[in-house]
């Protein structure tokens, strides 16, 4: 049979295509597919580059029919400031995880803006507490703003703290998300007085040096630490992490470029310590919150299966909707 033509999809087709609330639904059930052994992988490859590098991420998964992406970025954090470009970009190769042929060839920017912030809210919809409506963003780009939007899919907010190093960004992004979502957001200058009124805090910066310690976090915080991709960044102190339940997203990947791999490092922590990966969590293999006191830290460094995920979501709205490009790239 002659493969059919593969769809190249760019970045305004995805953000047409793929709704965060779409985007959370299936990362719920890619974490849950995973720990339930219907997945591929996840694999990922870092390369350091100039002032930045590439990471490439792959899996696959079972929806309905077998899917298979790979996803190449590249993270330059100085793009936006020196060249008026993104900091984060790439594309995503979606393939027929039966044979091998490439289906869809899309940009990565909306997905992995997506994705990221939808994975915290799997995570502290199974892991914050019922009562928690306090929040503090730290970092407030691009994936604040989502992190934000995503925790509001799944919780109730009653106010949040915005912080960033450059207060004019955390200035704004109160005065947007304020009007957005219809809650409450201060912009502020005390990190660690926010953190200690907050029931959630999301770290969601490009840090070398851990900010977040032991002694900001109240009894019961659900923590989401996000910024850690790469072997080289961190936001969190390994004594944070060693006295706290920490659930990663892929446990191998974590111990590699995460938070977790710098208290493995450090030897305050091993692998057996670690209390599950989400996705036990979000099949109930294992438990989630087992006290209101407990500190909670998710470990997201970002996995293929999230973007799997939502590439098949936007590959089968494509389809749907007659959107994209069909090239034959075997003619």
């Amino acid at each position: 049979m002659k493969p059919a033509s593969t769809l190249v999809l760019t970045r305004a087709d995805v953000a047409a295509l793929l709704t965060l609330d779409e985007c959370i639904t299936a990362v719920e059930h890619a974490f849950a597919a995973h720990a339930e052994g219907k997945a591929l992988g996840p694999g990922v490859l870092g390369v350091h580059g100039h002032d930045g590098g590439f990471h490439i991420k792959a899996a696959g998964l079972e929806l309905g029919r077998s899917y298979f992406a790979t996803k190449v970025n590249g993270n330059f954090f100085y793009n936006r400031e020196r060249l008026g470009m993104p900091n984060i970009q790439g594309v995503v190769v979606l393939c027929d995880g039966a044979n091998g042929s490439p289906l869809a060839v899309m940009d990565s920017i909306e997905i992995t803006i997506l994705r990221t912030g939808a994975a915290t809210a799997v995570a502290a919809k199974h892991l914050a507490r019922p009562g928690a409506q306090v929040v503090t963003i730290c970092g407030c780009g691009n994936q604040g703003r989502v992190q934000l939007r995503s925790l509001s899919r799944v919780r109730p907010l009653e106010r949040v703290f915005a912080f960033d190093v450059d207060a004019g960004r955390a200035e704004q992004f109160a005065r947007e998300l304020s009007a957005e979502l219809g809650v409450v957001v201060l912009p502020v200058q005390d990190f660690a007085a926010a953190v200690r009124q907050s029931g959630i805090c999301v770290t969601c910066t490009p840090s070398r040096k851990y900010f977040l310690t032991r002694n900001l976090v109240a009894p019961g915080t659900f923590i989401a630490a996000v910024g850690a991709d790469s072997e080289d960044k961190q936001e969190l102190e390994p004594a944070l992490i060693a006295g706290s339940k920490v659930v990663v997203d892929i446990l191998e990947q974590c111990a590699t470029i995460g938070e977790l791999h710098h208290a493995l490092a450090g030897g305050l922590l091993t692998r057996a310590a670690v209390h599950a990966e989400l996705g036990e969590v979000v099949c109930g293999r294992k438990p989630g919150r087992t006290s209101t006191d407990e500190i909670i830290i998710f470990d997201s460094t970002g996995t293929a299966l999230q973007d799997v995920a939502a590439a098949a979501v936007v590959y089968e709205k494509a389809l749907a909707a007659n959107r994209g490009i069909p090239v034959n790239l075997a003619a």
